[in-house]
């Protein structure tokens, strides 16, 4: 009796809360329609509903996190309507007190975008990020606040308030357990290092604390001991003690370093040979007997990789092993190779180009649909798509279709080649030197290079017409044509010229390409009437032609035309003279540049390079004097004006006046360059640089007057900058070893020439 009484009361409750809905109405609600609204509902019109059903519908509307408030109300007609308040939306976001306006962290580290609504748990794990950011400063005890400010629109502005903790300096760095090796090495390999003396000295170890790295530095040691055999080398996370008052540390390393391995046998494993495995150790750089060296391993297990690869096993998984013996202090190197299926190329994929045509992509491309893939000609065609200059950047990616087809995707991203080009620069001699050239690589997306070019100074003037096409055709072949008036004023003559000249090229391998031209020029002298050249041959100022042949061969397997990080360029050229002109000469030039990223040392993207030319022309008949050689400025010896250097002339040892160019016969100059970047979001680097140069001839006197040969340099640092309109280089320069009379220049810039 006592349960029928229970369930007879709970169904007249039940009841008493349920109502017949003739009629749902929304209101206030924007950020979800009103058909979407009421299929997440679990009644319809025309149900009896009860107070459960609809708290559960508030429940399933709240958790789209649009709402701040939801309620309801059923007025007597069976009308149910949704009340809600929506959240208000962020329409400005400011951080305060730590990299103030920077839209790159806003971006990276807040990550909440205006127009968003506001959200306490998203704007509670932004902060958490900030402070984990700030972290990785070495900044500890850093607070963050959070101020929202209701705007007359009804949206909120966040602020987020930021007070930097203080940087933990690392004052002693201990090693216990080292013997075998040098604890000085681990310096070049860990992240948080003992501040040095003089720390804030740009080379120098600052000693702040770098939080991120700490669980990563033992690795690296590990690796530094792997390097050198130790197999079983255990290095402990570091004990860190901080003193708050001064926000000084002490860390600690407990390392055991156990027994240097050799190698007793290097085995290859393939699940399906492919290849034949001495033709595989013939690539290794590990010997049996040598000790073990897990960089080496490591490198081997790539070359075997790109092996298999290329014989069209695009996937391809080399996994290495290493069997110890530990009484015996040797390893076996295993390498098991699985070369899966060969792969087909199904078809290339291009874009990104919204200006340059595909067939001028394409033809960069050494694989294409149809041809069996090849991871060596993978890397060079991005490679060969980064020297043509055309791109900001490209990437390959490889999509698999089935275990023996993929597809190609080609993405690029198009660069400026098309631009007004300016350069100059200051000098104590020639005052103002302004360059104006209007130029484009690619016109019209063709890969074609126009260009016209007008140069003028105090001392210069140059204009001129040009065109080229790397690739005529389409095929190996290429052509250019050019015609230029010019003329350039000397101490006490100025020469005056007129020519043009035609070229064809080709392109042998995939690095290395040859060019056949011709030059011809009329050449005119204009001598001041109380210039004194008796200290010259007259017969070098006379008025000349010149008809030459020149003879070139270029080598380039660079990654990029503008800013290379790998690679290296080669050129030598013969320039013959004498075929038809007055001007009898053989004149060659070797020019050699080395390109290296750092990054994997150092931690950033550090590039050095080193670019060296000689030159050496020599008389067959008439030598000119402007057909000689003359160094100073960008791409020769920094610090002195364009064209200054030069043999000179003078009546004796000790004369200080009277002192002429004479033009140099051979010469040769270095420099080295390192690139660091300044501002990598707008493509801004800075790069310091030592030159040096030699220029001498080999006549040593001229009846009374003294012939001497020169050696300069210079040093100094400049901006290098990819900007909308093209590479604009501006160099600060200080000249090495200059004398008096020297035409010193202490600021250069360009547009448009490579790094």
């Amino acid at each position: 009796m006592r349960i029928f009484l229970a369930i007879v009361l709970t169904l007249l409750a039940i009841n008493s809360f349920a109502q017949t809905i003739k009629s749902i109405k929304y209101n206030g609600m924007v950020q979800i329609s009103e058909s979407v609204a009421l299929r997440m509902l679990k009644f319809e019109v025309g149900d009896n509903v009860s107070d459960e059903k609809i708290d559960e519908s508030i429940k399933a509307y709240h958790k789209q996190g649009y709402f701040e408030d939801i309620w309801v109300d059923v007025d007597k007609d069976g009308v149910l309507t949704f009340h809600f308040k929506e959240k208000p939306l962020i329409s400005k976001i400011e951080l305060k007190g730590w990299k103030e306006n920077d839209a790159e962290i806003i971006d990276s580290v807040i990550q909440i975008k205006t127009g968003a609504l506001y959200d306490e748990k998203k704007i509670e794990a932004a902060k958490k990020r900030i402070i984990e950011a700030i972290n990785q400063e070495a900044k500890i005890d850093s607070v963050v606040e959070i101020s929202k400010e209701l705007l007359d629109n009804g949206s909120y502005k966040v602020t987020f308030l930021v007070n930097e903790g203080e940087e933990i300096i690392i004052e002693e760095l201990l090693y216990s357990g080292v013997i075998g090796v040098d604890s000085d090495d681990f310096d070049s390999m860990i992240a948080n290092k003992e501040r040095e003396f003089m720390g804030w000295f740009w080379g120098r170890n600052d000693g702040k604390m770098k939080v991120a790295d700490l669980a990563y530095d033992p690795l690296r040691i590990r690796d530094f001991y792997m390097q050198h055999g130790y197999l079983d080398a255990e290095i402990k996370e570091p004990f860190v003690r901080v003193n708050f008052d001064n926000y000084k540390a002490d860390m600690s390393y407990q390392i055991k370093e156990g027994e240097v391995y050799s190698i007793s046998a290097i085995t290859i494993e393939q699940d399906k040979e492919v290849i034949d495995n001495a033709k595989i150790k013939e690539l290794l750089n590990l010997k049996v007997g040598d000790v073990f060296n897990i960089e080496t391993f490591r490198n081997d297990s790539q070359k075997i990789k790109t092996l298999i690869a290329d014989l069209s096993y695009a996937f391809v998984q080399v996994v290495p092993d290493l069997k110890k013996d530990k009484d015996k202090r040797e390893v076996e190197v295993v390498f098991k190779v699985s070369p899966g299926d060969k792969v087909k190329i199904r078809n290339v994929v291009i874009s990104g180009n919204s200006r340059t045509l595909d067939r001028i992509i394409r033809r960069e491309l050494y694989l294409g649909p149809g041809d069996m893939y090849s991871l060596t000609d993978l890397s060079d065609s991005r490679n060969a798509l980064g020297r043509l200059g055309f791109f900001d950047g490209n990437t390959i990616e490889e999509k698999r279709v089935d275990n023996s087809t993929m597809d190609l995707v080609v993405k690029v991203k198009e660069a400026p080649t098309g631009n007004i080009q300016l350069g100059g620069g200051y000098g104590s001699y020639g005052g103002l030197l302004v360059s104006v050239a209007v130029d484009d690589r690619n016109v019209w997306g063709s890969g074609i290079d126009v260009g016209v070019k007008a140069e003028r100074s105090s001392l210069s003037s140059n204009y001129s017409f040009s065109i080229s096409n790397q690739r005529l055709n389409d095929s190996d072949f290429s052509g250019n044509f050019s015609i230029y008036t010019s003329s350039f004023e000397y101490q006490d003559y100025t020469i005056m010229s007129d020519g043009l000249s035609a070229g064809l090229g080709y392109r042998f391998t995939r690095y290395i390409s040859g060019h056949l031209g011709y030059n011809y020029s009329k050449n005119k002298y204009d001598i001041e009437e109380d210039a004194n050249l008796t200290y010259i041959n007259d017969y070098m100022f006379q008025d000349y032609t010149k008809s030459s042949v020149v003879a070139s061969v270029k080598y380039d397997d660079t990654d990029d035309f503008y800013l290379p990080r790998k690679g290296v360029m080669l050129s030598q050229s013969v320039e013959n003279a004498g075929i038809g002109g007055e001007a009898k000469f053989m004149k060659t030039r070797t020019t050699f540049g080395a390109y290296k990223g750092l990054e994997e040392y150092v931690g950033f993207d550090l590039i050095s390079r080193y670019k060296a030319k000689i030159s050496y022309v020599k008389d067959m008949g008439f030598l000119p004097i402007a057909e000689k050689f003359y160094l100073g400025g960008i791409g020769s010896v920094r610090g002195y004006e364009s064209y200054s250097l030069s043999p000179t002339t003078k009546k004796d040892a000790t004369a200080s006046d009277g002192i002429r160019r004479y033009g140099g016969e051979y010469s040769a100059t270095n420099s080295f360059e390192l690139s660091f970047p300044l501002v990598p979001k707008a493509k801004m680097r800075l790069v310091t640089y030592l030159d040096w140069g030699y220029i001498g001839t080999s006549e040593k006197s001229n009846n009374t007057y003294l012939v001497e040969n020169l050696s300069r340099g210079g040093f100094g640092a400049g901006l290098e900058w990819f900007s909308p309109v093209g590479p604009i280089q501006l160099m600060f320069s200080k000249p090495l070893g200059s004398k008096d009379g020297d035409k010193t220049s202490v600021f250069e810039f360009t547009m448009g020439q490579r790094f």
